[in-house]
């Protein structure tokens, strides 16, 4: 997981900021990107997709990560901003604001995924970056852990949704409470679960 941060260092990086999105696939709440510069003196063991781990080890690893991590940055884009500029464009642009608010520039950036031009600093795009870059998997790990705290919060507001169990993903539960109860602000009103259960309920109340 720290090969490209070894070839990097070997290169003379010694600030390698990783950079992941959570949450492009859900039907409601933000996406949420980080942005983590690891301390390359003091490692961190088990770092992987956030997807991969359970969710005793990502609360452990966030911990660490935060506690070790010389920067980092968390970045929340709105329901409504992703419906306004669409997601890919709204998951770059909480990238790009994450590295812009590090207290510490970076020299190089790993990204997963996404071309980050525009930074004026070097960059490589990794395809699953997060499953063979520790500095991407870092960002992966806090994003998730952030944004599924937000999700659990919102449950507490909109408890018939279920939010805290599928985080706004379109499960059968989710979906099933759209229908039953209708679309909210947090829900993007362009992807398409949503837009059919808002078009039902324009009808039925005319």
């Amino acid at each position: 997981m720290y090969n490209y941060e070894n070839d990097l260092l070997s290169k003379g990086h010694k600030l390698i900021a990783g950079c992941d999105e959570v949450g492009r696939g859900p039907l409601a709440g933000p996406v949420v990107a980080a942005a983590v510069i690891l301390n390359p003196f003091n490692m961190i063991e088990g770092l992987n997709d956030s997807k991969q781990l359970s969710e005793k080890k990502r609360l452990i690893l966030d911990k660490e990560i935060k506690e070790k991590a010389l920067a980092y940055e968390i970045v929340y884009i709105s329901s409504k901003e992703i419906d306004k500029i669409n997601i890919y464009q709204a998951s770059k642009k909480a990238m790009i604001t994450a590295i812009k608010r590090l207290n510490v520039t970076p020299t190089f950036i790993l990204s997963d995924a996404m071309p980050l031009q525009g930074l004026d600093i070097p960059f490589e795009s990794i395809i699953k970056g997060d499953t063979k870059s520790a500095t991407i998997a870092a960002a992966s790990i806090i994003a998730k852990v952030e944004r599924d705290s937000y999700m659990i919060e919102l449950s507490k507001k909109y408890p018939e949704y279920g939010f805290e169990k599928h985080k706004g993903y379109p499960t059968k539960q989710h979906i099933e409470a759209l229908k039953k109860y209708g679309v909210l602000d947090i829900h993007r009103k362009t992807y398409r679960p949503v837009k059919e259960a808002l078009s039902k309920q324009i009808t039925f109340k005319i």
